[in-house]
């Protein structure tokens, strides 16, 4: 049986803030689980993430955004067995053209350059790409279809006091594993 689209069963609610323009300057906080969740970037010994292969090319494609992105740096980012979390930081909004801007207008539901969303967006992308050459040139576990979930969760970092809670949670997060939601 094929199901149509419907829009009042089908359709997805936004977990971003409306209306928040996510090319602001400012720091994000953010996490991408695998689809499924399932554990393809190593594993915590000894309260310790030890990175596979996988997990390093996730870590050098991490590294490596600022050369893509030059209005970001990176703060605090850990990989775990099954997810990512790292705090993002636009340190310039004025990378915005008027022609960027007009695309937002005539491209309202689009991935808006500049944005939060577009650097997870390439970021998924290329280590998908990597991902995909891994598995076929050095055996990785292999996937079904796609290997990150379709989002991702983000917190706009609104002070200091915020800001360090999420840098102590990243830091200490391999430590608290047993525990974690995600480790399922």
């Amino acid at each position: 049986m094929h199901m149509t689209y419907d829009s009042s069963i089908h359709h997805r609610q936004s977990l971003r803030l409306r209306g928040y323009d996510y090319s602001q300057e400012g720091a994000y906080y953010v996490t991408i689980c695998t689809r499924n969740r399932k554990r393809l970037f190593g594993n915590i010994i000894g309260k310790e993430m030890q990175l596979n292969e996988a997990g390093k090319m996730i870590r050098s494609i991490w590294k490596e955004l600022p050369l893509r992105f030059p209005n970001i740096d990176l703060d605090e980012f850990i990989i775990m067995p099954n997810h990512i979390h790292a705090v993002l930081v636009i340190i310039r909004a004025d990378i915005h053209t008027d022609e960027s801007r007009i695309l937002t207008e005539e491209r309202p539901n689009g991935t808006l350059p500049g944005t939060v969303g577009r650097i997870l967006q390439a970021y998924k992308s290329l280590t998908t790409d990597k991902y995909i050459a891994g598995v076929k040139q050095w055996g990785w576990k292999p996937f079904s279809r796609k290997l990150w979930q379709r989002n991702y969760w983000e917190h706009i970092i609104r002070d200091e006091k915020d800001y360090n809670y999420i840098c102590e949670y990243i830091y200490d997060n391999p430590a608290q594993w047993d525990n974690d939601p995600l480790n399922t």
